[in-house]
C-alpha cells in the first residue's frame, strides 16, 4: 500500500475519534469503510483496507508518529483519544495537515484548477532527521547562517521541538555552547548531522507553556505578557472572528461600528508586524507601549514617501 493510503486511514481514524468519543469497533469500521470507499472513487489507485489487525497496527503508528493515544474504555464500551487541553490543539493541527495533504493528493488530476502559492519550501528536507533526533533525545550539529552575520557558524544543539510560522519551519533547542534556548530557521540550516550523544530533556521546561503567550516564533521569556485591546473595522472583524489571531482572543464588542477583541500576549516584533499588516482596518487601544510602537512604525513608513 502507498504511504498516501496509510495517511488517509490515520486521518479518518483520528477525525472520527476527535468528534465522536467512545466509538465501538463496529462503528469505527463502518465509518472508515465508507470514507475509504469514497476516497477510492476519487483515486482508483488508492488500495486501502481495514481490519481489527490493521486497527491495532494503526493505533501504534498514530501513537509513535503523532503522540496521539487511542484507548479503549470498558465502562463506555468504546475507543477514544486520550488527551489533555494542551494536546487538543496538536490533534486539531494534525487533522488540518492530514486533510490538506489528502485533498492535494486526490486533486492530482485537476492541477489546472488547483492554485497553489508559487513558493519553493526550503529546509523541509531536514524535518525527518530532526524529528528522529527529538524523539531519541539526541544532539544535532549543523552550520547556521544568521541574516545579521556574513559567515556560517557551527552549532551543537539539544533539539526540543519544531515550530511552523509564516511558511517557515524552526528548530527550538538548547545551544550547548551557552545553554540558552534558541530558535533556528530550517531554511538557513546546513550540513545537519545527528550525533551519537544523547541528553535528558529538562524536567522543568514545558515547550507548550513557554510559547503559550507568544505570537509567532520570537519568545522573550523574560518579558511578561500584557493585555492587548484591538478594534477592527466591522468587515475585517469577520476575518478575525473566523481566524483568531491567538488562542487567548476574546470578543469584547461586536457591532456595526467595530469588532473589539482582547488578547494576552508578549509584545514582540512578530506581533507588531501582524498588526501593521491590517493597515487602517485596526486600531490599537491598549496598552500604551504598543500604541506608541505601532505609531512609530507607521510614521517611519510614511517618512519613506515624504
Amino acid at each position: 500500500m502507498s504511504k498516501i493510503g496509510y495517511i488517509a486511514r490515520y486521518s479518518i481514524i483520528i477525525n472520527k475519534l476527535s468528534s465522536h468519543k467512545y466509538c465501538t469497533y463496529q462503528e469505527l469500521e463502518n465509518h472508515i469503510e465508507r470514507e475509504l470507499n469514497f476516497l477510492q472513487t476519487l483515486d482508483d489507485t488508492l488500495n486501502v483496507g481495514f481490519s481489527k489487525r490493521t486497527f491495532e497496527r494503526d493505533k501504534k503508528e498514530i501513537r509513535n508518529i503523532f503522540q496521539i493515544n487511542i484507548e479503549y474504555s470498558a465502562s463506555r464500551k468504546g475507543y477514544y483519544i486520550e488527551e489533555n487541553e494542551g494536546q487538543r490543539n496538536n490533534i486539531m493541527q494534525s487533522m488540518e495537515y492530514f486533510e490538506v495533504f489528502n485533498s492535494l493528493q486526490l486533486a492530482r488530476g485537476i492541477s489546472p484548477h488547483l492554485l497553489l502559492e508559487n513558493r519553493k519550501p526550503q529546509g523541509t528536507e531536514n524535518l525527518p532527521k530532526l524529528i528522529h533526533a527529538i524523539k531519541k533525545n539526541t544532539q544535532v550539529r549543523f552550520r547556521y547562517q544568521k541574516f545579521s552575520e556574513g559567515q556560517e557558524s557551527e552549532t551543537l544543539i539539544e533539539p526540543y521541538a519544531l515550530k511552523e510560522f509564516k511558511y517557515r519551519w524552526y528548530l527550538i533547542g538548547k545551544d550547548c555552547k551557552d545553554n540558552a534556548i534558541k530558535r533556528f530557521a530550517l531554511d538557513r540550516l546546513f550540513n545537519l548531522e545527528i550525533t551519537k550523544k544523547t541528553f535528558d530533556f529538562p524536567e522543568n521546561y514545558d515547550i507548550q507553556e513557554s510559547y503559550r503567550h507568544c505570537f509567532g516564533i520570537i519568545n522573550p521569556e523574560n518579558e511578561e505578557p500584557q493585555e492587548i485591546i484591538l478594534a477592527f473595522s466591522p468587515f475585517q472583524g469577520k476575518y478575525i472572528k473566523t481566524l483568531p489571531l491567538h488562542e487567548s482572543q476574546q470578543i469584547l464588542v461586536d457591532n456595526e461600528q467595530e469588532l473589539r477583541v482582547r488578547l494576552y500576549l508578549r509584545i514582540t516584533h512578530d506581533f507588531v508586524m501582524e498588526i501593521l499588516s491590517h493597515s487602517s482596518n485596526v486600531k490599537v487601544l491598549a496598552p500604551e507601549v504598543l500604541v506608541e510602537r505601532v505609531k512609530n512604525e507607521l510614521q517611519n513608513s510614511l517618512n519613506l514617501y515624504l
